[in-house]
C-alpha cells in the first residue's frame, strides 16, 4: 500500500479554483502506456525457473507503482510496509506511516490485504500547521485486488483493478484527531520486454477523501488522481533495480474542476527476493517540478511533500 498525499489540512479542502480537466489530460498517458506494452515482446508464462532467471511476480516490483499480480491461488502473506513524507513549505515536517498487513489469495482472480495503520507525526514551524511530534494508531483499512487480464501466452500485457476503502483517526497533514474516510482505486497495467528479466508498468489513480475534524459538523472532500509508469531491471537473479515516474493533482473536491495543486516526482527503486518466500521491496523519490494554488515556486510543497519514501518486507507462509 502507499501513503496517500499528505495533502491539505481539513480546513481547507473547501477551496476551489477552476482548472482543465484531468481525466482529458491524463488518460491518453495511461493509455500510451499500454500501447508500449502492446508492441513488447510477448511474455512468456512459466511454473519453473528458466535458468537462473525464474518467474518473478510483479506484484511489487515498482515501487509505488504496483503491478498486477495478486499471487497464487492459496497463498498468504505477512508484511510490514513502511512510507514516509518528507518535507513541506517553511519550517520541518515529517510524516511516517507503519503499515501491519495480512494478505490472502483465495482464488487465482482476486486476493485482498488487511491492514492496520500506524503514523508517526513530527511538525515544526511550518505555515499553517501546529507544531507536533506524536505517535499513534491511525486507521484500518482493507484493499481487494482483481485480475482482469494475466499476462501469458497470448497475453502480453496484465491489467488488474484494486480497491482500497479506509478508515482513519487522524488527519494526515495536521495530525489532529478526526474522522477520515477514503477510497483509493488503481487501474493497473503491466508486461515483460524481456521475458523474466525487464518489466514496464502504468497506474491510474483515484483517490477521494472525506474528513471532518474533532467537534466539527461539516465534512470536507477532497481527491487525489495520479498517473504512474515505472521500469524494472534484474540485474542478478535476485535483485532488481528500477525508476519510477509519479504525476498526482490534488482538488477540493471529487471532481475535477477544483485543483489545488500538482506534483510530479522521479525516483529509483529496487526489490530484492531472498528465497520464493522472503522479499524486500524498496523506493525513495523527489518532487521535481509542481505547483499550489496561489504559492510562488515551481513545487507544491502545500498538498504534497518534497520527498518520498517506502520500504516492504514480506514473508509467504
Amino acid at each position: 500500500m502507499r501513503l496517500r498525499k499528505v495533502g491539505r489540512p481539513i480546513h481547507s479542502f473547501l477551496e476551489i479554483k477552476p482548472s482543465m480537466s484531468a481525466t482529458k489530460r491524463f488518460v491518453p498517458f495511461f493509455l500510451a502506456g499500454l500501447s508500449v506494452a502492446a508492441v513488447a515482446p510477448r511474455a512468456v508464462a512459466q511454473d519453473i525457473w528458466t535458468g537462473r532467471y525464474y518467474e518473478l511476480e510483479t506484484k511489487y516490483l515498482f515501487g509505488f507503482t504496483d503491478g498486477t499480480d495478486i499471487g497464487a491461488e492459496g497463498e498468504k502473506e505477512f508484511e510490514t510496509e513502511t512510507t514516509a513524507g518528507l518535507g513541506m513549505h517553511g519550517g520541518s515536517y515529517r510524516a511516517i506511516e507503519q503499515e501491519l498487513e495480512f494478505e490472502n489469495v483465495p482464488s487465482q482472480y482476486w486476493g485482498y490485504e488487511a491492514s492496520a495503520h500506524f503514523l508517526s507525526q513530527r511538525i515544526d514551524n511550518v505555515p499553517g500547521l501546529d507544531n507536533l511530534n506524536q505517535t499513534a494508531f491511525s486507521g484500518l483499512s482493507w484493499k481487494p485486488k482483481f485480475l482482469i487480464i494475466g499476462r501469458g501466452p497470448g497475453n502480453p500485457v496484465g491489467l488488474s483493478i484494486s480497491v482500497q476503502p479506509e478508515w482513519g483517526r487522524i488527519d494526515g497533514t495536521s495530525g489532529v484527531n478526526a474522522s477520515v474516510f477514503s477510497m483509493e482505486t488503481v487501474l493497473a497495467a503491466d508486461t515483460e520486454l524481456i521475458p523474466n528479466m525487464l518489466y514496464a508498468a502504468t497506474n491510474l489513480i483515484y483517490a477521494p477523501e472525506v474528513a471532518r475534524g474533532s467537534g466539527d459538523q461539516n465534512w470536507g472532500r477532497s481527491s487525489e488522481f495520479g498517473a504512474t509508469a515505472a521500469m524494472a531491471y534484474r540485474v542478478t537473479p535476485k535483485a532488481t533495480l528500477g525508476g519510477e515516474a509519479e504525476y498526482y493533482r490534488a482538488y477540493g473536491g471529487f471532481g475535477f474542476n477544483a485543483l489545488d495543486g500538482s506534483a510530479f516526482y522521479l525516483g529509483p527503486t529496487l526489490h530484492i527476493q531472498f528465497t520464493p518466500k522472503i522479499f524486500l521491496a524498496a523506493a525513495w523519490s523527489a518532487q521535481v517540478a509542481g505547483h499550489a494554488q496561489g504559492q510562488l515556486g515551481n513545487l507544491d510543497l502545500t498538498d504534497f511533500t518534497r520527498q518520498r519514501a517506502n520500504l516492504k518486507l514480506g514473508f509467504e507462509f
